[in-house]
């Protein structure tokens, strides 16, 4: 049973969320303030973690960096805050997904499946893809280059956890965007030019002509191992 753990401080969004959860066949988990959470999260271990921002005692993302202190659990925010920055402080905090108050129940469930299933896809025999020039672990979120680890932006991890999840596939410019930042910018190809480039410098062997990084031209981009 996958078991999640929901964060908020208002009451009737907790016990809809339970109820609705609960009747899907999952299991659980609550808390109302940060600190509670992240005491929650150590020892009750969820599969998922549903969290809103605006806490009584601390930022919501603060808690996101402290879980990602120590797990690589799926996080899905659940904010009122509608500005981008918000959105992207958030995300580059480690949080995998972000859906805005007031929010259908449906979609929240269908991002918490897919998050889940990624989440799952990390946890098989893929978890860490190799090639020729460096290692990339899902599980840990570490890439590996000549045996030393290479540090990557959140952004740039991004980008690279979703290509190496789908080595030998095209992925399309427009998914990439919406992936990593978000519907509004599914337009704003510039971005992958640029946090692309900067991949390429960190891992390739010969950025200028990357054999695993690779462009199709007006499509997308390709992680060929």
């Amino acid at each position: 049973m996958t078991k999640v753990l929901v964060v908020d401080d208002e009451p009737q969004i907790v016990r809809a969320l339970r109820i609705n959860l609960s009747a899907r066949g999952y299991s659980v988990l609550t808390a109302h303030d940060g600190l509670a959470a992240l005491k929650v999260a150590a020892e009750g271990k969820p599969d998922v973690v549903v969290l809103d921002l605006g806490l009584p005692d601390v930022d919501g993302t603060d808690v996101i960096a402290g879980l990602r202190g120590w797990t690589t659990v799926p996080i899905i925010v659940l904010s009122a805050r509608v500005d981008s920055t918000d959105k992207v402080e958030a995300l580059d905090a480690g949080a995998d997904d972000y859906v805005t108050k007031p929010f259908g129940m449906d979609e929240l469930l269908a991002r918490l499946r897919a998050a889940v299933r990624r989440a799952a896809v990390v946890e098989g025999e893929d978890a860490v893809v190799e090639t020729a020039s460096f290692t990339v672990d899902l599980a840990a979120k570490k890439v590996r280059r000549d045996g030393a680890e290479v540090h990557l932006t959140p952004t740039e991890w991004g980008l690279l956890e979703i290509l190496a999840r789908n080595k030998g596939r095209l992925v399309a410019q427009k998914q990439l965007l919406q992936e990593v930042w978000g519907p509004q910018y599914a337009k704003e190809t510039h971005y992958l030019r640029v946090y692309l480039a900067q991949l390429r410098r960190k891992l390739e062997p010969e950025p200028a002509h990357p054999r695993h990084l690779v462009t199709e031209p007006g499509m997308g981009y390709r992680f060929e191992p």
